[in-house]
């Protein structure tokens, strides 16, 4: 195990502060208030947004499934919190992923469409795991199309993509489901686990929970476990690494290693160790070293925030800073907080939100900067435009809950009470 500090709590976390619960709400609520009308497009879909708050872009929009899918998850989370508008917009997204992105003739669903039809055929983890997340959270909130949604979904995540043999899924298939070979990655399948708690959360089947444990344990009891607890991103087709790995699509398969995704699979990991009934002995050590590698080789200490992404010597490779990471570690510092309370955790939960409020909100416009250069100046090298609103929101409504499960579980557990 990785040390970090004695487990000692600090009197009175940020979370358990009535001003920073209050603050927390206020930055979600802006959120919402920020995407709600704006991202909607009526041709079907979501908008990406400019700075501003604008359409990005109008002209036959490519649209991309798993923006979709996060609106309809983030606008289940506002209709189950009593958001006004929030039901539309889950209603809108979910019959655009049902009617636009869903692939009639073979099954599954497209990567990307437009107001054409089909832009790109193909059949991603990634997005699919997504339209799992949206089905979940959906069917929690009461949508009419949600069971539908689910039981398609699974099928498809069952029959096509999951492989027994391993424990975890494929990346990638053409449109007739001819396997794309030659790769595996962590991401998708880390984003399967969040999916499939919260699947396993909706309808109580252990199924779900045992893929998402199976997950896990290749990915985070083994190989990072391997690496010292530094998550590997990329493997070839019997999952070994591949430490030279690159692609250009720099956005969903960086090159080397990302602290950000360390942060989430800390969250997740702990989620997962309750769900389980803590049956599992190495989660709980695990989202700790997890963790603490995060802050000790990601965190820029001079300057503060997450370098995107470090080589295997741990040196900091492409060293802008992403919004995404910072709401990881918020989201866990506080999990960790609930579960294994330390100085530690408490001192780095203050750090991370204190950067964010320092240099990530958008005080002219609204919403958080995407992206920040290494000397925290905004920027937009790797996304066009707003960054989307999954991670902040649910960064901003993480601690306002008990750390028992998916945002849709314990706010229906609670009735929302804040």
């Amino acid at each position: 195990m990785l040390e970090t500090t004695a487990h000692t709590a600090i009197a009175a976390n940020w979370s358990d502060r009535p001003y920073h619960r209050k603050w927390l709400l206020d930055q979600a609520d802006g959120l919402f208030s920020f995407f709600q009308r704006a991202a909607i497009n009526p041709k079907g879909g979501f908008f990406d947004l400019t700075r501003d708050g604008k359409p990005l872009n109008t002209d036959n929009t490519v649209r991309s499934i798993h923006m979709a899918a996060r609106m309809v998850h983030c606008y289940a989370i506002g209709d189950l919190l009593g958001r006004p508008g929030a039901a539309d917009v889950v209603d809108h997204g979910m019959k655009f992923l049902w009617e636009r992105h869903r692939d009639a003739e073979h099954g599954g669903y497209f990567w990307q469409v437009d107001d054409n039809g089909v832009a790109d055929a193909g059949k991603q983890g990634y997005g699919h795991a997504f339209v799992l997340l949206a089905a979940a959270s959906a069917k929690t909130a009461g949508h009419p199309l949600a069971d539908a949604m689910l039981a398609d979904i699974t099928e498809v995540l069952e029959t096509r993509f999951w492989e027994e043999r391993f424990g975890a899924i494929a990346e990638e298939f053409s449109r007739d489901w001819q396997p794309v070979p030659g790769y595996r990655g962590q991401n998708s399948n880390m984003h399967l686990t969040e999916a499939l708690m919260a699947a396993f959360e909706a309808t109580g089947d252990n199924s779900y929970l045992a893929k998402a444990e199976s997950i896990a344990d290749l990915i985070i009891r083994r190989r990072a476990a391997e690496q010292g607890y530094r998550v590997p991103e990329h493997f070839d087709e019997v999952w070994t690494l591949d430490r030279i790995y690159y692609h250009e699509n720099e956005m969903f398969r960086p090159s080397g290693t990302t602290p950000g995704h360390w942060l989430e699979w800390a969250r997740l990991i702990l989620q997962l160790w309750i769900l389980g009934g803590k049956r599992h002995d190495w989660m709980p050590d695990a989202a700790r070293g997890l963790f603490f590698q995060a802050m000790s080789l990601g965190w820029d200490k001079e300057k503060g925030g997450f370098f995107y992404t470090l080589d295997w010597e741990n040196v900091p490779d492409k060293r802008f800073k992403l919004w995404w990471p910072l709401c990881e570690g918020a989201g866990a510092a506080h999990f960790l907080n609930q579960h294994s309370p330390s100085e530690f955790h408490e001192e780095s939960y203050r750090k991370i939100w204190s950067f964010i409020a320092n240099h990530s909100l958008d005080p002219a416009f609204g919403g958080w900067h995407e992206e920040l250069t290494e000397d925290l100046r905004p920027a937009n090298t790797l996304f066009p435009g707003k960054g989307d609103i999954y991670h902040a929101l649910q960064a901003c409504l993480i601690p306002l809950f008990p750390a028992t499960g998916s945002l849709t579980k314990v706010i229906s557990e609670t009735g929302g009470a804040i």
